[in-house]
Parts: C-alpha cells; structure tokens; sequence
C-alpha cells in the first residue's frame, strides 16, 4: 500500500529516488517521536487539549492571509458539531474602504512598486468592534473557536489553545492567479501583479511580524497550503524541534518552477519536471521568503514557510554577524533562469542602494551575478554600455520603443559577451543587463526580489496577454554610464582568481565585484572538498557532478545527499563540513559554487 502525504502524493516523491536525480520535494524530519494529525482529527486533539486546561476554553486559530477561513470554518465544524466559532476578520476587521485608506500610501499607484510598510495588525481592525468581540468572548457559556488572522489578537494573546495555519508565499501567489483576491479587499478580478504588490509591502510584512510572536506560544501548527479536509498538523513543540535541528545539518528548501515568455527547455528535460507547460522560466531554488519547508514524520508532511526557519532560528541559521547586518533576513538567494530554446530576458538594470531606500523604503539592494549551468553556442549576455555611448541618445530611444513601434537596437547601446558554460559575470546593482537565449544561468543575488526595472523588453507581452511592465524612469536614474566596455572587462567579466591548489582539489574566488556583498568561491574536486561555515550562513549548488554528500568530520549530523543542479544550505552553526562523492557518483570530477556575506566571517578579523 502506497503512503501519501495530506494532500495525497505518495511518500516516494519526497525521497531520494535512485540516487542520480533532482530532488523536487525534499523534506526536513520532525523529531523522533512526532505525529501528523490530518484533518479532523486535528482539531479534535486541539479540542481535548483545550478543555484539559480550561473548563470554557478559547481556541484562537490564527490564519496567515490568504488562507481559505470559510472552508476552515467548515471544517472545525464538521470536526466539532455545536462548538460556537466566531469568524474574527468579519466580527472585527476594520471595513476594506478603512483598509484601502491607510495603506493607499505604501502601495502606490504604481502596478509593480509600492514602499515597504511597517503596521501591525492591530491597526487593520476596528478598535470598537474588536473590544466588543473581547467582550462576547468574556460571556461565553461554553468553548469558542476564533478563526482567522488576528485570532491570537481577538483572544489578547491569551487563547487556551493557540493553532498558526501557515502559508507560503508561493501557494497564495498561486491562489491570486486563480482568482483569490487580498485580504478583505474583494480585488479577486484585479491584475495580479496589483495584488501580489499589496502582499509583498504590506499584507506579507504585517503577517510575518504578528506570526513571529507567536512562535514560542503556538499548540498547533496547520498547513494552509493543503485544502482543509485533507491538511496535516502538527504539534508546536515539535515545530519548534524539527526548526531547531534544521539549523544543525544541511537542507534544501522545496523548489518551485514556472513558465515566463522567454522561458526554455533545459529545466524540463534536465530536472525531470512536469512536460506539460510550454516552458520553464524560473526556479527559486533557495529562496525562504518564497520557499516553503516539508517537515516529515511517519510518512506524512506538514509543508510551512521556509521564512519560518529564518524568524526564529536567525542567529543558528545565519550567524551573528549576518544577522547584526540584516536581522531576520535571508540576503542570499539562488535561482534559475532557463532561456534554453527561449529568449532574451528583459533588458534590466537594478537600483543602487541609496534609491532603493529612499524610494521604496528596502534596506539593500538586489546586487547580482549569472552563473552558467549552461549554454548554447551562441549564447551571449548583454553587461554594461558601450564605450562612448550617448546617454541622451540611448534613453530617447529607449523611450521612442515604449510605444511598440521602434524597437530598440540592443546591441547599439550595449555590450554583448560570449557565455560558455561556468563563466561567472557579476552584475553589480546599476549596471545594464540581461541573459541572452539558450543560456542555463543560475542567478546568485541578494534577495529584495522584485526590483528589477525593465529598460526594454523586446516588444513581448506576459503569458496574460497584457504588456510586460517597463520602468523607464526609475531604470535611466540608476544606470552607471561609466560602466562601459572597457569597465566591464576590468572589473565583471572573467573575474576567476585561484585561491589554493592541492592534489584533487582547486579553489578559486570567481566573483562578485567588490561593490557587492556576497563573496563566491567555487570547489573542483575529484573526491572531497572540506569547507567550514566560520559563523556564516553557506549557500552551494552542485553545477558539476552527478552526486555529491555533505558529510560532518564529527558526525554532527548524518550524511546530506545532494544531486546536480541542487541548491542546499548549511546553516552557520554547523562549522565544519566536507563534499564528497558518494558511492554512486559516476562522475569523474565534481564543482559546487558557494556564497556568503562577505565580513561575516570568524577569520575575517
């Protein structure tokens, strides 16, 4: 008999198959001993606990937004026939036209861009009615289930029974797309760019901070990602320890994909994905704020937030001096950009620091570098302006393009470099840029995620049908005209420097640019590669090799196998590790590529 998980994929799919593929689903154990309960069976045990401690218990469950409340409530009361629930968000949410007026500011009449906010949720609920709630709830006569975000509030923080139905980023975007609007705003039929905009600068924000309180207080952790009836739970305190041992060992977030108009092949057929999408654009392959987490235990998964992880384990998980610099922030994130058969991406440039911040209120900005996993003969990137350029000549007819009629001549303005596969080019933030066709890169940036302004887009429109957004204005005020050919060549293109040699092994730093803060370094190895985190995050990918393990000299943790193309993270505490081959590598000679916060570390004294 197959095993499924809550939402009914067999086990088998989360585990290492054969030893020799990409990994889709990989998963983090919960401790020994943990259970995942399912469904009704769920709020039932959350039910017995609350009345082993209160005679007229309240049970606040506390939905991340973007989760589905009326199927919840549905659900709780299936499971729980007769037991009063009361719908928090409509007993006291403030009124959408309230809502819209207080963040009309931060989101901006922009589609893509707003300024990033800094309410709590208590702000977005109507004082009176809130207190009036607080006050049936005094009365209450016998138990009571609170549901929805806010719940923990509704009860001041004082539920019998606390229960988080968490969600990632990822699923609610997918949620918009068909349909989903924000929360309490009834823009289910608003472009969807519009919505994720007000999720990214305010709703996700706000969730994060109110979540993160109650991470130590939490009895339940449900996965709203699974439809109601089918959702897996699972203990806090168990959520708390699979967290906590996260941050010992190596681990992979769940990777997701997605199509995109110039998007290619290479992804489909080498990963093994679904054949059934025209192509595959993107993969955020180590991405927390996007990615989620599977925490596994007797053949079921609770999927949560990867950000989760980051929120309470930041000093484990990043280090010390990574989080004095960013907080609970994940800054490195690794992706995939497949044009393999596809086409140019967006002629782009991203903004420097100071604009960043004054105008959109984000403390870094997105510096960024193309590795290539691949590439065709003819792949090229474009990187930099030409020498001599004229910028009043290039922007004016940037901006004659704008109109779709007079397509801009790339390759007047900008340079174009031959790509071969493991050429490494740095894009620090303000330089012109993109990955031309048939060309495998693996993107290493910093992670402000959207701020990519799009100079020129070569006349397409979105798989929507409707014009790919182009930021002009804010491009021509970040672009560094002194970064021209001869700038380029000096300082980003062919940056590989050897930093030691010895039988087997070859370690070279291969970038980013000195503007930037991440520092790369790739291992060649025939057998194994010792590494040592030295009180820093790590982030590595496999771009040579078929199979690899992540191994402890002290056996701190168990064997990590990883596969080619997979992006795994090895937390700071960890300190000491070694890649090795296993004994199923067929392959002769191995390379990952490592980053980390340049200054972080422990010998950077």
């Amino acid at each position: 008999m197959t095993t499924v998980d809550s939402r009914g994929v067999p086990l088998e799919d989360y585990m290492l198959d054969d030893g020799s593929s990409y990994v889709k689903l990989p998963t983090v154990p919960l401790p020994a001993g943990s259970e995942i309960l399912v469904g009704d069976e769920a709020w039932r045990a959350a039910m017995d606990l609350a009345k082993s401690r209160a005679e007229r218990p309240v049970i606040a469950v506390d939905v991340y937004p973007g989760g589905d409340v009326d199927s919840l409530i549905a659900r709780i009361q299936s499971a729980l026939p007769g037991i009063e629930i009361i719908d928090v968000e409509d007993a006291a949410g403030a009124t959408p036209e309230a809502i819209e007026a207080l963040i009309a500011r931060n989101l901006t009449s922009d589609r893509v861009f707003g300024v990033m906010s800094h309410f709590e949720l208590d702000e977005f609920y109507d004082v009176d009615r809130r207190d009036a709630l607080r006050e049936r709830i005094g009365e209450r006569t016998g138990p009571v289930v609170l549901v929805g975000w806010g719940a923990d509030l509704a009860a001041d923080r004082d539920a019998d029974v606390l229960v988080l139905v968490d969600m990632a980023r990822w699923e609610i975007q997918q949620r918009q797309r068909a349909g989903a609007g924000n929360w309490r705003a009834g823009n289910g039929d608003l472009d969807i760019l519009r919505k994720y905009k007000r999720g990214f600068f305010v709703e996700w924000r706000t969730a994060d901070r109110h979540k993160r309180d109650m991470f130590e207080r939490v009895d339940f952790v449900v996965d709203g990602n699974a439809a109601p009836e089918g959702a897996g739970a699972v203990l806090g305190d168990d959520f708390r320890g699979a967290l906590a041992a996260a941050t010992t060992g190596p681990f992979r977030v769940v990777p997701f994909f997605d199509p995109g108009v110039w998007g290619g092949q290479w992804m489909k057929s080498t990963l093994d994905l679904d054949p059934t999408p025209q192509n595959y654009a993107w993969c955020f392959d180590c991405v927390p704020e996007e990615n989620s987490l599977l925490l596994e235990a007797g053949g079921r998964v609770v999927e949560v937030p990867a950000m989760d992880l980051v929120l309470s384990q930041p000093r484990a998980l990043l280090g010390e001096r990574t989080f004095a610099r960013f907080g609970a922030e994940f800054p490195i994130r690794f992706d995939f950009l497949d044009t393999m058969g596809g086409g140019n991406l967006s002629l782009q440039v991203h903004p420097l620091t100071d604009y960043i911040r004054d105008t959109f209120g984000m403390s870094y900005t997105q510096d960024e570098s193309y590795y290539m996993l691949d590439a065709g003969d003819d792949a090229v990137v474009y990187l930099g302006v030409r020498n001599d350029v004229d910028p009043e000549e290039m922007v004016a007819a940037l901006r004659a393009a704008t109109d779709g009629e007079h397509p801009f001549d790339a390759e007047k303005y900008i340079n174009t470099y031959p790509a071969r596969k493991h050429d490494h080019f740095a894009i620090p933030a303000g330089t012109v840029h993109c990955s031309g066709a048939n060309s495998m890169v693996l993107e290493i940036s910093a992670t402000p995620y959207i701020f990519t302004f799009k100079l020129w887009d070569w006349g397409r429109v979105g798989l929507d049908g409707i014009p790919r957004p182009v930021h002009l204005d804010h491009g021509v005020k970040n672009i560094q005209w002194d970064r021209d050919a001869d700038w380029v060549d000096r300082n980003l293109v062919g940056q590989v420097e050897e930093i030691r040699r010895e039988s087997g092994l070859v370690e070279e730093r291969t970038g980013l640019h000195e503007l930037e803060f991440i520092e790369t370094r790739r291992h060649w190895f025939d057998q194994s590669a010792a590494h040592d985190t030295e009180g820093t995050v790590n982030v590595l990918n496999l771009v040579e090799g078929d199979e690899v393990e992540v191994v402890s000299p002290t056996d701190a943790f168990p064997p990590y196998t990883v596969h080619y193309a997979e992006t795994f993270i090895v937390p700071a505490a960890v300190g000491p590790y070694v890649v090795r081959r296993t004994p199923n590598s067929r392959s002769e000679r191995f390379a990952t590529v490592k980053a980390y916060v340049r200054g972080t570390r422990t010998t950077d004294d």
